[in-house]
C-alpha cells in the first residue's frame, strides 16, 4: 500500500464525490467526507515522512514510464501542501457539520458535501502531478467545485460573488492554459521534470517567454495577488462560513505552491530571477498587496468577516514578498508563512462562525462582551490573532521573522520596513476586535452557550497549533529551510 500512497490521496476523494450523491443522505455524505479526509491526511503525513527519509517519491500512473505516461511527483514542498490540505480538511469538516444547516438548504447539504470531496480532490490533485497539463485538468476541477460552494449559500450576495469569482477564475485558467500550450509548443512534453530540461535550450525564444508570463498571471489570478484579487473578499464574505474557513487555508495556498513549482522547478530561479527579472515585479506586487490589503482591513472595522478576507489578502502579499526575493530565508519564510497563515486564518473565520451560530452576527457590535459568553471559543480566536499579527511565542512571528530577516539581507529595506508596519497595521484592525470581545459588557440577551463541541474543538486543534509551532520550531523551520534550498538549487541574486 505504502508504493501507492500517491494515486490513493487524490483517488480517495474523487471516489467519494460520487458515492455522496448515491447516498443522497446530508449525515452519510458527512461521514464519508470526513472519513476520507482523515484518510488522506494519514497518506500525506507518511509521504512527508517518507520523503523525509529517503528523498523524492515517483509514481507512474498505468506503469507507463515519464515523460510518456502520466506520472505523479512528491517531494518535500509538495508533502508539506498535501499534508496541509487533506488535515485543514479533517479539521473543517466537523465543524461544518454543526454550521452547514444554517447556511445551506437541507435538500442541498449531500451536494455540499460532494463538492467539498470534488475541491479536495482538485487541490490534492494539482499538488501532486507531475504533469503541466493535469495542473489545469484538477485546477478546472477544484474551481469549478469552490464556484458551486460559494454560491449554495443561502445569502443572495453569494451568487454575485460566485459567479465574480467564476469570471475571474476562469480568465485565471485560461491564462494558464495558453502558457502551458506556448511552452508545450516550444518543448514537445508535458511532463514537469523533463519540460525543465528542455525549456532551458528554448528559453531565449518569445514563445517560450510569453508561455512564461501567461502562466505567472494566471496564478496570481488564482492566489488572489494585488491587482488580480477582487474576488477574493466578496467569494470569503458570502460563503457559508465553513467554506470561507477551508478555502482561506488551502485554495490559495496551493496556487501559492504552484507559483513555486513552476518558477522554481520547471523554469528555474535563473531564467526567472536572471534573464526576465521577475524577481523584483513579484516582490513590489507582493508589498502592494500587504499595504492594500491591511488599509482595506483597517476601513471595513465593523465587518469583521470582510476584514479577515483583506487580511488574506495581505498575508498572500508576504508570500509573494518572500519568493520574490530570490534569498533562502526569505523563501523558507514564505513557505512557512503558507502553512501558518493556513493554521491562523482557518481559526479566526471558525471561531467567527461560531459566534454566528449563537446569535451574533459578522458585524463588530454584537461580538461586545462575546468572550466572557464563549470564553474557549475567543480564546482561540485571540490566540490566531496574535499569531496573524507575528506575536513572539505564536506561529505566525517566525515566518514573518524570516521574511524581515530575509529581505533585509537582499537589500530590499523598504519591503522589509513596510512588512514590519503592515503588520503594526494588523495589530490595530485585530486589537479593536479584540478590544470589543474582551473589554465590553456582554449585550443584555444575549445566547451564553459555547455552543456545539464540533464547532469549539477544531478551533481548539488549531489554537494549539498556533502556539505550538511558534514555541517548538526545529521541524518547521527545518524542512522550510531545506525545501526552500532545494528550490534555489545554490541561486544567488
Amino acid at each position: 500500500m505504502e508504493a501507492h500512497l500517491p494515486v490513493l490521496v487524490v483517488l480517495g476523494p474523487l471516489m467519494a464525490a460520487p458515492l455522496a450523491v448515491m447516498f443522497a443522505n446530508a449525515r452519510l455524505a458527512w461521514w464519508l467526507a470526513f472519513l476520507v479526509s482523515i484518510a488522506c491526511a494519514w497518506f500525506a503525513v507518511n509521504l512527508l515522512l517518507l520523503v523525509q527519509d529517503g528523498g523524492a517519491i515517483s509514481y507512474e500512473l498505468g506503469q507507463w514510464p515519464a515523460p510518456w505516461g502520466i506520472e505523479l511527483k512528491v517531494d518535500r514542498l509538495n508533502a508539506i501542501v498535501l499534508t496541509l490540505v487533506s488535515a485543514m480538511s479533517a479539521i473543517v469538516l466537523p465543524f461544518a457539520a454543526a454550521s452547514v444547516s444554517d447556511e445551506v438548504a437541507p435538500d442541498r447539504t449531500y451536494l455540499f458535501y460532494t463538492c467539498w470531496m470534488l475541491c479536495l480532490c482538485g487541490l490534492l490533485g494539482i499538488t501532486v502531478t507531475g504533469d503541466a497539463f493535469n495542473v489545469f485538468v484538477f485546477l478546472e476541477v477544484s474551481s469549478l467545485s469552490t464556484y458551486v460552494l460559494v454560491s449554495l449559500s443561502q445569502r443572495r450576495e453569494a451568487l454575485v460573488a460566485a459567479f465574480r469569482y467564476l469570471i475571474m477564475g476562469t480568465v485565471g485558467a485560461t491564462f494558464i492554459l495558453i502558457g502551458i500550450g506556448l511552452i508545450y509548443m516550444m518543448t514537445g512534453t508535458l511532463n514537469m521534470a523533463d519540460m525543465a530540461e528542455r525549456i532551458q535550450a528554448t528559453s531565449h525564444l518569445r514563445p517560450v517567454q510569453a508561455g512564461i508570463a501567461f502562466i505567472l498571471v494566471g496564478i496570481a489570478v488564482k492566489m488572489a495577488l494585488f491587482p488580480v484579487h477582487m474576488w477574493l473578499p466578496g467569494a470569503y464574505t458570502h460563503a457559508p462560513m465553513a467554506v470561507t474557513a477551508f478555502l482561506a487555508a488551502t485554495a490559495t495556498k496551493v496556487a501559492v505552491y504552484l507559483l513555486v513549482r513552476f518558477t522554481f522547478t520547471i523554469f528555474g530561479a535563473e531564467l526567472i530571477f536572471g534573464t526576465m527579472q521577475v524577481g523584483m515585479p513579484l516582490a513590489l506586487l507582493g508589498g502592494a498587496a500587504a499595504l492594500v490589503g491591511s488599509l482595506m482591513a483597517l476601513s471595513h472595522g465593523t465587518d469583521v468577516k470582510r476584514v479577515l478576507a483583506y487580511s488574506s489578502l495581505a498575508q498572500i502579499g508576504y508570500m509573494a514578498v518572500g519568493i520574490g526575493t530570490g534569498m533562502v530565508l526569505a523563501f523558507a519564510g514564505a513557505l512557512l508563512h503558507l502553512v501558518n497563515h493556513a493554521i491562523m486564518k482557518s481559526a479566526l473565520f471558525m471561531a467567527l462562525g461560531a459566534a454566528r451560530k449563537q446569535g451574533r452576527d459578522d458585524t463588530l457590535d454584537p461580538l461586545a462582551g462575546a468572550g466572557r459568553r464563549m470564553p474557549i471559543t475567543m480564546t482561540c480566536f485571540s490566540i490566531a490573532g496574535a499569531s496573524l499579527v507575528g506575536i513572539p511565542l505564536t506561529a505566525g512571528f517566525l515566518s514573518k521573522w524570516y521574511l524581515v530577516v530575509g529581505t533585509f539581507e537582499r537589500g530590499w529595506w523598504a519591503l522589509a520596513i513596510l512588512t514590519i508596519i503592515t503588520s503594526l497595521m494588523a495589530a490595530l484592525y485585530m486589537g479593536r476586535i479584540l478590544e470589543r470581545i474582551w473589554m465590553h459588557e456582554p449585550d443584555a440577551g444575549t445566547p451564553t452557550s459555547e455552543g456545539s463541541w464540533l464547532m469549539w474543538l477544531p478551533l481548539v486543534v488549531l489554537a494549539v497549533a498556533n502556539l505550538y509551532f511558534g514555541i517548538e520550531t526545529e521541524f518547521t523551520a527545518t524542512v522550510t529551510l531545506e525545501a526552500a534550498r532545494e528550490l534555489l538549487g545554490g541561486w544567488k541574486p
